[in-house]
């Protein structure tokens, strides 16, 4: 694959193509900005996965996880897989959240079967303090190259997402280690030594922030914040470790001018908290909160929402996933909405079943297509 980038249409001629005839290549970034579109886009987080075949074969030759992340060939050619297999409305740039933490000096391994671990888990004020800023070209090149190529190689076909982890869950892995269940020594953190908890959090929000307006630099062309443990944390916790570091990157990362995504799966009772406190374009909903009363009690604030099947749906047979799916479809209502499921999808999946979801976005239409809507509401401020 030839990393040189290929000319850019102008926003003039990309407008008046998208106004002429809507395409999918734009279906994603329209629902993003709630435009009226003729269909949900969809796609799926960990689309570029161990349910695919195509994606097995390459981790079979590369020589790990770790080593197809920092390789910009493989990490371009497993984000297309799921655009060219399963006929997905956008790439997400293939990756890891923990990549931050190894630049920042963190020794990570991923191991199959064991997942991610950190051989010298943070401990100390003394061990936070040794952390280095992250140079999002030196110390992550390899995925920004990666985001270049692939950007290139679409060619246009579908929008190409960047993400990165939020600082509380980014920091609950450098504490504790490794994932586990409870995240007690992480949380341990929080209220023996808050000081030390904070200085982390700053740091992380920092790095995060700067590492997703280099990604959109580039060339995502919209980024998602995985905050993926803010489920471990009781309410208080969340407000004072969580959201207030959300928000900081989520400000830096507006400044790339694309849009935003949140997704901060186990705290739906805060999504409203999240949508005022970062300003995102989209706040993703898990599969713990009903579609419609996501939508009921969002209504009100001008953001999109992303999801929400159960990944798990996609053990029962197709007819079962098109029913729950046209059901997820219309409790959402159509406009302001990216299908997706409500985390990422298993690795045993069937390729089948996963189809079907997807096939099943692709061929509803929404009855708010041919509606005149009023225009949406102004941003509130954080």
């Amino acid at each position: 694959m030839s990393s040189m980038p290929k000319p850019t249409h102008s926003h003039a001629d990309s407008a008046a193509t998208t106004a002429a005839t809507p395409r999918r290549s734009d279906l994603f970034l329209r629902a993003c900005r709630r435009e009226i579109v003729e269909r949900p886009p969809v796609w799926m987080m960990r689309q570029a996965g161990r349910y695919l075949p195509e994606y097995r074969a390459v981790r079979a030759k590369s020589g790990g996880f770790l080593e197809m992340c920092r390789n910009p060939d493989l990490a371009t050619e497993v984000t297309l897989q799921p655009v060219d297999i399963m006929g997905v409305d956008a790439a997400i740039i293939f990756s890891d959240i923990l990549v931050v933490p190894q630049a920042m000096g963190m020794d990570l391994t991923v191991d199959e079967g064991v997942g991610p671990v950190f051989s010298s888990p943070l401990r100390s004020g003394d061990a936070i303090a040794r952390l280095k800023p992250v140079v999002p070209e030196e110390g992550l090149g390899y995925m920004l190259d990666a985001v270049r190529m692939t950007r290139h190689e679409l060619d246009g076909r579908v929008p190409l997402i960047g993400f990165a982890g939020g600082p509380w869950t980014l920091a609950a892995y450098m504490v504790e280690g490794k994932g586990t269940k409870q995240f007690a020594v992480a949380k341990r953190m929080l209220y023996e030594a808050p000081q030390d908890a904070h200085a982390l959090l700053n740091k992380l929000a920092t790095n995060v922030g700067n590492f997703l307006v280099a990604q959109a630099a580039a060339g995502a062309q919209a980024l998602q914040i995985f905050e993926s443990w803010a489920g471990a944390l009781a309410p208080h916790e969340f407000r004072q470790f969580a959201l207030p570091y959300l928000a900081r990157v989520a400000s830096i990362a507006r400044t790339a001018g694309v849009p935003l995504i949140v997704f901060a799966p186990g705290a739906g009772w805060a999504m409203e908290e999240l949508a005022q406190a970062t300003m995102a374009d989209v706040i993703g909903v898990d599969w713990q909160v009903g579609a419609a009363e996501a939508r009921k009690r969002m209504e009100h604030l001008p953001v999109a929402l992303q999801g929400n099947l159960d990944p798990c749906m996609l053990y029962a047979p197709p007819s079962t996933i098109r029913a729950r799916t046209l059901r997820m479809l219309e409790e959402f209502g159509g406009r302001g909405h990216i299908a997706n499921l409500g985390h990422g999808i298993l690795p045993d999946i069937p390729v089948a079943n996963a189809k079907a979801f997807i096939d099943t976005v692709r061929e509803w239409r929404s009855p708010q297509a041919a509606v005149p809507i009023a225009r949406p509401k102004e941003r509130l401020a954080s």
